[in-house]
């Protein structure tokens, strides 16, 4: 009986295991920014679907009808003999071809396109270039300040080898060290 009540506790095990892995690995997947980018994306999506559609509805479509006697959603062409139409709205005889809707849907994403265009996309496009001159421009002045350094080591190099080999207009000729004392300058 032993055995039985071993396995079923190394089942147990196991399958605590596996939740835990898969919980964490669903954690983890959920915790990556760009699942919650996403996510934040949709929504924000959804609520400037929202304004668009609230300017074609209330200011084109007013504007285009205002050229014939109907909302924008409503100008349809039949393919089929006249359209017939009932006094709900509902077509009765003939085939339809709901253009109105089309040019409606079809304004509503060039003015979505537009306006993500001018009031997302070329903003950031503007900033990231701006970011990114900047950055080149911080990278050449510590390229400049790195050879100025460099330069100037070579320079202090140059010196202290011309004050050792003793060559004139390098100081006093001594070089520098505990064997002719502390004091420079001085013979």
């Amino acid at each position: 009986m032993a055995a039985p009540a071993a396995r079923a506790t190394r089942g147990t095990a196991v399958s605590q295991e596996k939740k835990q892995s898969v919980l964490e690995g669903f954690k983890a997947f959920l915790m990556r920014g760009n699942v919650i980018d996403l996510a934040v994306a949709v929504v924000i999506g959804a609520a400037f679907t929202n304004i668009v559609n609230a300017v074609v509805k209330g200011i084109i479509s007013p504007i285009v009808g205002a050229f014939g006697t109907k909302a924008l959603e409503s100008y349809q062409s039949c393919l089929k003999g006249p359209c017939q139409v009932d006094k709900s709205g509902n077509v009765v005889s003939g085939i339809p071809i709901m253009w109105g809707s089309v040019l409606g849907a079809t304004l509503s994403f060039l003015i979505t396109a537009t306006v993500v265009y001018f009031l997302m996309v070329l903003p950031m496009a503007r900033y990231l270039a701006r970011k990114a001159a900047l950055e080149k421009e911080k990278e050449g002045v510590k390229e400049v300040v790195e050879v100025t350094e460099l330069e100037l080591l070579k320079e202090i190099r140059d010196a202290l080898v011309a004050q050792r080999a003793g060559t004139p207009g390098s100081g006093t000729g001594k070089a520098p060290g505990p064997e002719h004392g502390t004091d420079r300058g001085t013979s």
